[in-house]
């Protein structure tokens, strides 16, 4: 059901709901043939003649557990009949009913009570809007880095998409994300960071103007295919704009100039290589000292003040109170490698 944290069923409620009912007559047309079969093991204490009626009237009211007395078994054929066969159908018939009441009442008193509880457990979270392919290598590579996947929500329209999502672990909510509604049912304004990737650049582009609209500071990265949407998408208020075609130009214009500069260049950007790129804020430590200098990886680049400082810039011999610093740091493979389990 769409705006709970959780998949929905596949079957529509009218169709569930019309299996259940054709279940419940088919049992007790069950009943009512058997007893019919089965009537002169029956008494009539008005007027001692068994009907069609009569066995019709005594079906429903012992189905449904009422039973006035005014039609009994007095066989033992009878009653035997009604201990093994009636009384299973009975009850299952009564478990049909509450099923029922569960799934169209109780069940969304629940879902409301355990998305609540999911809510309130939402602080500094990743939203990922789209569970496509990019938006599903997004959240296995988040995984691969050691983000807990209950850090991790996932909207979208498919339920087959989410079918997936929640197999890793995460959250998931089915549900438009160009909605105000959707975003505050995951909480976007306590976000960490939102990853956007929806498919078509213009949805994309709408549901970052919706987050930016709720969550004016929330760091919003998001996926464009056509080159021309780059623009709008930072005017939408996206912090970091990614063009697949465009990483994939790189990788090939890379390769021209050495066969293994395209090779690092991915190395880089995965998280199972040799190396990965690391960001973080300076350490009290380090303030002074030259970005050469620091212990932690290899330094290229640092942010301060909303200017972007290289390495080999004048800037970069002093680092100061927060700078925040991109480091070229040992990967998963090196790390297992000198630390085996």
């Amino acid at each position: 059901m769409a705006g709970f944290l959780r998949r929905r069923s596949s079957m529509p409620v009218w169709a569930d709901m019309a299996w259940r009912v054709a279940l419940v007559l088919g049992l007790i047309a069950l009943v009512l043939v058997l007893h019919w079969i089965g009537r002169d093991g029956l008494k009539d204490n008005l007027d001692n003649h068994i009907s069609f009626i009569d066995v019709l009237y005594f079906t429903t009211v012992t189905v449904t557990t009422v039973g006035y007395g005014d039609i009994v078994p007095v066989s033992p054929e009878a009653r035997l009949f009604e201990a093994l066969l009636v009384t299973p159908i009975r009850l299952f018939v009564w478990l049909i009913f509450l099923g029922t009441a569960y799934h169209l009442f109780f069940r969304n008193i629940l879902y409301r009570w355990r998305m609540a509880r999911i809510q309130a457990d939402l602080h500094n979270h990743i939203i990922v809007t789209g569970f496509g392919t990019s938006g599903s290598e997004a959240v296995n590579e988040l995984l691969a880095r050691g983000v807990n996947p209950r850090e991790i929500v996932v909207v979208d329209p498919e339920e087959k998409a989410l079918a997936k999502a929640e197999e890793l672990g995460c959250n998931v909510l089915c549900g438009d994300s160009t909605r105000d509604k959707t975003l505050k049912d995951v909480a976007v304004h306590r976000a960490r960071t939102m990853i956007v990737s929806a498919g078509r650049d213009d949805t994309s582009i709408l549901i970052t103007l919706t987050a930016r609209h709720l969550a004016p500071h929330l760091p919003i990265s998001i996926v464009v295919r056509n080159e021309d949407n780059e623009l709008p998408a930072r005017q939408a208020g996206a912090t970091t704009v990614i063009n697949p075609v465009s990483f994939a130009g790189l990788l090939l214009a890379g390769s021209t100039s050495g066969p293994h500069i395209a090779d690092y260049m991915a190395d880089l950007a995965a998280t199972g290589g040799r190396v990965r790129l690391h960001e973080r804020c300076v350490l009290a430590e380090e303030v002074g000292q030259p970005l050469s200098a620091i212990r932690t990886g290899l330094g290229v680049r640092i942010y301060r003040g909303g200017r972007v400082i290289g390495f080999w810039e004048p800037e970069a011999a002093q680092l100061h109170n927060g700078d925040m610093i991109i480091e070229i740091v040992a990967g998963v493979e090196h790390d297992q490698a000198h630390n085996p389990a």
